[in-house]
């Protein structure tokens, strides 16, 4: 399959861009239409597989831990309202990963792939303002998966294999960035592509349709639907202002004065759904992010989409500025948590810790006027203490992360104990760096509790790589080589790359053989098991690859 780079990736395949002009449905169920039957939920899951192999590889996609907490924490409010409602199935839920990731793109842009993925590229992230904007996104496209957009738009291509089909998604996308025409003709070689190139607009009737399901499913999930509205009105004033082609989602995604006026008329009407109706559990949304909190996501997606060095220098120099005296408390924040990181990826580390302290101040409301009131916002408080952590762990000093670090994962009195989530990704994969970097003998209990940590994670989370990445390194301290090569191969299974898994798989075998009376031979099986899995896989995808290409 033709590797793309995912900023090229990222333009155009939103949730219906493979979706033929066809009359909307309300409901679309999953199974016993023309589409389920056409193109299957094990077909669809299959495809998106395949491309995410390809996606996972590409430099652009990044795994923030930080960011990606924060996506999922509006995430899943969304998936357990609309479990709640009746839009996700079981079938659905059981067998897609609905899994968002990040692209690393100045664009304003997400796109939902087959099989339940979804990119989000920071340049979207960074322009909203507001918790409920990136919602009224995430729950949009999700509406898009959960009604099988993608299918109906697949169900007339049996002819073709998934892997011409997965190639043939990436080659219309980059001839799309490019501006078609020679990069076109030189990407899409298939004679199925024109087709499928002509299908990257989207239906009036499912494009209205996601909106009128996506805002109920705002509401029922505790998000204020008139985030969907004032994200419309964002999109449209920056295109206005900027179009020089960075909008690639109103170039999917056309906005219209009536899809506009059809998002206000809902809220005027009351139709977006009442949150009442559904059980308290669902209604988790308005304690999980504060508009602090939000502003260091939009604050920290803006300096990552561009790592330049001149970028960085642009960002960093916010914290020489004195704010305007009508600056609000939000813009100094996210101007000091833009400034801190910055300075931390240029490694200053006088700037950054400058830059950390103030944006802690305004968490915590310290620097308000002193007849002002300003209460702390924990939430915010957890995201630049996350972010001292990262920076500390960056120049090295393991010791001093770690007391940062405790002042997440511990319990304790005062203002800075920030919701405490000991068990989050983020603190987790600090938590482990900081462990192999202080402790070194093979006794360590807290090393131990690391691993031990990690294999639970794993566990419950099988697609992280950099969990199972760090698990290697973890094992490989203890000396526990067929573990560490395990850890090694799933890591790189999950990448995408089955050729360096299945390296690490054999070499685990000849591990255990050369050493057959010391050897863990339950991990000894598993590594047997799972050799066979993924070779049997690679197997398929070579049949597939050189019959059809």
């Amino acid at each position: 399959m033709r590797a793309v780079r995912l900023g090229v990736l990222g333009v155009s395949l939103t949730a219906t861009a493979l979706l033929p002009l066809a009359r909307a449905q309300n409901n679309l169920p999953s199974l016993g239409d023309s589409a389920a039957a056409d193109f299957s939920l094990a077909t669809e899951r299959h495809l998106g597989d395949a491309i995410m192999r390809d996606i996972r590889r590409d430099p652009d996609y990044l795994d923030d831990p930080i960011l990606l907490e924060y996506l999922q924490s509006l995430w899943q409010p969304l998936l357990a309202a609309a479990k709640v409602r009746g839009d996700l199935g079981e079938d659905l839920s059981e067998r897609f990963p609905y899994q968002p990731f990040l692209v690393r793109e100045p664009s304003v842009n997400a796109f939902a792939l087959p099989g339940g993925y979804m990119g989000v590229h920071l340049g979207l992230m960074a322009i909203t303002q507001t918790r409920d904007e990136l919602a009224s996104v995430l729950a949009h496209e999700m509406t898009h998966i959960n009604q099988r957009h993608i299918a109906r738009g697949f169900a007339n291509s049996r002819q073709q294999s998934l892997i011409s089909i997965a190639a043939t998604i990436l080659g219309v996308i980059a001839a799309t960035q490019s501006g078609g025409g020679d990069a076109a003709g030189a990407l899409i070689t298939s004679g199925q592509a024109v087709g499928i190139q002509g299908q990257l607009n989207f239906s009036r009737d499912m494009e209205r349709e996601a909106d009128r399901i996506g805002a109920s499913v705002m509401t029922s999930a505790g998000f204020d639907p008139a985030g969907m509205a004032s994200m419309f009105e964002r999109l449209q004033k920056s295109s206005r202002l900027n179009d020089s082609g960075n909008f690639p989602y109103l170039r999917s995604h056309p906005l219209t004065t009536a899809r506009i006026g059809e998002a206000r008329a809902r809220l005027e009407a009351g139709e977006a759904g009442s949150a009442s109706a559904l059980p308290a559990v669902v209604l988790v949304a308005g304690s999980i992010a504060t508009p602090l909190e939000h502003t260091a996501a939009l604050a920290r997606a803006r300096v990552l989409m561009d790592p330049r060095a001149e970028a960085l220098q642009r960002w960093q120099r916010l914290d020489t500025a004195n704010p305007a005296a009508e600056a609000t408390r939000t813009e100094q924040f996210a101007d000091a948590y833009s400034a801190a990181l910055a300075s931390s990826l240029l490694r200053d580390w006088s700037r950054a810790d400058a830059s950390i302290k103030k944006a802690l101040d305004l968490a915590l409301g310290a620097a308000a006027p002193a007849d002002v009131a300003m209460p702390p916002d924990r939430r915010a408080v957890r995201a630049v203490l996350l972010l001292a952590t990262e920076s500390q762990l960056q120049r090295g000093d393991a010791p001093r992360a770690q007391a940062t670090l405790a002042r997440l994962t511990k319990p304790a009195a005062g203002p800075l104990v920030a919701d405490a989530r000991a068990t989050s990704r983020p603190a987790l994969l600090m938590a482990a760096q900081i462990a192999l970097a202080l402790n070194t003998r093979k006794d360590d209990d807290a090393l131990r509790q690391v691993s031990e940590q990690l294999q639970t994670w794993v566990a419950r989370y099988p697609s992280d790589a950099e969990a199972w990445a760090m698990l290697g390194r973890v094992s490989a301290q203890f000396g526990w080589g067929l573990r560490s090569l395990r850890a090694e191969a799933e890591s790189h299974y999950v990448m995408g790359d089955l050729r360096g898994a299945i390296d690490r798989l054999r070499a685990g075998q000849n591990l255990a053989r050369s050493n057959q009376t010391t050897a863990d031979f339950v991990e000894s099986s598993v590594i047997d098991s799972r050799l066979r899995v993924i070779e049997a896989q690679r197997k398929q995808l070579l049949t597939e690859q050189l019959g059809y290409q």
